[in-house]
């Protein structure tokens, strides 16, 4: 009795850990980020066509370009449809010239259309959002005045944003306006209208902050995200424009910490570069290897 009881409880121990082990073995990893790679068109520096460059970009490992307004759409269709690219965005390509703050109000009407442009683009190309600079403060454009026209501009945009279901996605830029993510988020409420959000560009807050703040203040009004690197020690050392001279995950991103940030506030979709390197297929795959690194993280 002795040796059949002992047999049998080894026998149901040996069950238990085989079970268990099973359950272990079967177990889910944990999630992969959501995140796609695309790459902005303006960044790929590869010679030849735009077919050629959309395929180098695919090769390479993304999934997705940012085509600008303005272009020869058939060209990029033909560019898109023979890479397998996505669009993951268009860029508008009047906003820094025909600025929506400009004093001018002939100019303000161009930067208006130029985003109508863009946005009819982005409906052509199967992309849902467009990135836009909101306009320029500097001595001859006041902040309250740049404030007040960029909000009536957009708000003239908007109508057609929803009837394409196209996004209407603002970028923090260098343009001595909007520098706060608590003004980002009051000026996206006076607009008032979600159909325009935000294209969170990560480099371009160092300079005077901290990206994962801004991402938790801005949350899910983020539509799109720059992956961009910036060094706050070359801006220091060799002057403000100098900081972007380093490679991803050589300046100062607290990538862990923005990773997290995202995660935090539910981010999922595109992520795309605005990085140099892309110049040449070995560039285009280490900036692919980078950025998976960062998603990892």
């Amino acid at each position: 009795m002795t040796s059949r009881r002992t047999f049998l409880t080894s026998a149901l121990q040996a069950t238990a850990l085989a079970s268990t082990g099973s359950l272990f073995a079967q177990a889910p990893a944990a999630p992969k980020r959501q995140l796609r790679k695309a790459i902005m068109g303006g960044t790929l520096g590869i010679k030849g066509t735009l077919i050629e460059k959309y395929t180098a970009a695919k090769t390479a490992g993304y999934e997705g370009v940012e085509p600008a307004g303005g272009m020869k759409q058939q060209e990029v269709l033909e560019a898109l449809d023979a890479s397998g690219l996505k669009a993951a965005s268009v860029c508008c390509h009047t906003h820094w010239k025909q600025t929506l703050t400009h004093n001018d109000e002939k100019v303000r009407e161009e930067g208006l259309q130029g985003v109508l442009s863009t946005l009819r683009d982005a409906k052509v190309y199967g992309a849902d959002s467009i990135l836009v600079v909101p306009g320029v403060c500097n001595e001859e454009v006041p902040y309250d005045l740049a404030w007040e026209r960029s909000i009536t501009q957009i708000k003239k945009a908007v109508p057609l944003a929803k009837e394409l279901g196209v996004k209407i996605s603002i970028e923090n830029v260098w343009n001595n306006f909007i520098l706060s993510p608590l003004e980002a988020v009051r000026f996206l409420d006076e607009i008032g209208d979600p159909i325009v959000g935000w294209h969170f560009d990560i480099g371009n807050v160092l300079r005077y902050g901290w990206p994962e703040q801004w991402i938790k203040v801005l949350g899910k009004r983020i539509n799109r995200i720059h992956v961009k690197e910036y060094s706050t020690k070359k801006m220091k050392d060799e002057g403000v424009w100098k900081g972007f001279d380093c490679d991803l995950t050589q300046g100062d991103n607290n990538w862990p910490a923005i990773m997290k940030a995202l995660d935090d506030v539910g981010y999922t979709g595109w992520a795309i570069s605005e990085q140099r390197g892309g110049i040449n297929p070995l560039g285009l795959q280490t900036l692919t290897e980078r950025m998976d690194r960062i998603f990892a993280m």
